[in-house]
């Protein structure tokens, strides 16, 4: 059997007990500048500093839910799979889309953004396509988020998959990623700053490998408008049953990103004790035993 607490850091309450002596002691000064002259109490349970003080720290151990149990496991709850989809075509060389830093590309900001998004999926199994006039997947999905955020610093910048914009095989290299997990929730995040004009498949194509196996595709188009097929975006996230966003600098990507989180949020991981007993009510029927112990005491004085 072991032990432990519930909730360790209501045990921080007990910090507080110096303060009813050092606090109690400086109220006297304050009032009776004679201290000496008041009557001497003696050290025992019949004080009612004493009595007041235990009463506080058993009420609160109850706070803190001590409890024994025979083991722990930790409870990993399945979270999503999700593939980054990234354009690193040429234009995603561009620069401007930073306003708190103009000088970066609009690739380096997205790239900036999506790492901050990922530190984030807790035990979502993420992946990384990256495309251009081709795409390929950069990392297989994975719990490893730290090997993943490290992948990105790899990679070499704008072009390293050619400088056109292959959409329907960014799509098809995502759901080929998303097809070896077994998640219940698979998701697919497109970013892209242009129009599908290169590549084998068609992004109709994709999208329809994508209904099949039951993903979902959130596009973001960033910069103007007019830089990219709005329609096209909008058609993909409407048929696999999600939702397209637009943004013309870094603060709407971060706001997007922020969006989607809440979209599909990311569970949060647990651990269970196995063969719990809870011993919080222990203190706490002790303290109010005390507590009437000590309202007798005083109404018979």
């Amino acid at each position: 059997m072991h032990f432990s607490f519930l909730y360790p850091y209501a045990l921080l309450l007990l910090l507080f007990l110096p303060c009813f002596v050092l606090c109690r002691k400086k109220v006297q000064i304050l009032y009776f500048p004679k201290e000496e002259w008041l009557p001497k109490q003696s050290f025992t349970w019949d004080n009612l500093l004493l009595w007041i003080m235990a009463i506080y720290t058993l009420m609160v151990i109850a706070l803190a839910s001590p409890f024994y149990y025979s083991s722990k496991s930790s409870s990993h709850k399945k979270g999503r799979d999700l593939v980054l989809v990234l354009d690193t075509s040429g234009s995603m060389a561009e620069r401007g889309f930073n306003k708190d830093n103009p000088s970066l590309s609009k690739y380096d900001t997205s790239v900036n953004l999506a790492k901050e998004f990922i530190k984030n999926r807790h035990d979502d199994n993420v992946g990384l396509v990256v495309f251009g006039t081709f795409a390929f997947t950069a990392s297989p999905l994975t719990y490893d988020l730290k090997a993943l955020l490290e992948m990105f610093d790899l990679m070499s910048s704008v072009g390293i998959a050619g400088t056109s914009t292959a959409i329907g095989d960014a799509l098809v290299e995502g759901v080929n990623a998303l097809k070896v997990g077994d998640a219940k929730s698979k998701v697919l995040i497109l970013l892209t700053d242009g129009i599908h004009n290169a590549g084998k498949y068609s992004p109709r194509q994709a999208v329809a490998m994508a209904q099949e196996h039951g993903i979902k595709i959130y596009t973001i188009g960033i910069w103007e408008k007019g830089d990219y097929d709005v329609p096209l975006l909008k058609s993909i996230s409407k048929d696999s049953k999600a939702k397209s966003f637009f943004c013309q600098n870094s603060d709407e990507l971060k706001k997007v990103y922020g969006e989607i989180s809440k979209l599909e949020p990311s569970p949060i991981r647990s651990e269970e004790y196995l063969n719990q007993i809870s011993l919080f009510l222990y203190p706490l029927a002790l303290a109010i035993v005390l507590l009437l112990l000590l309202i007798l005491r005083y109404e018979e004085r």
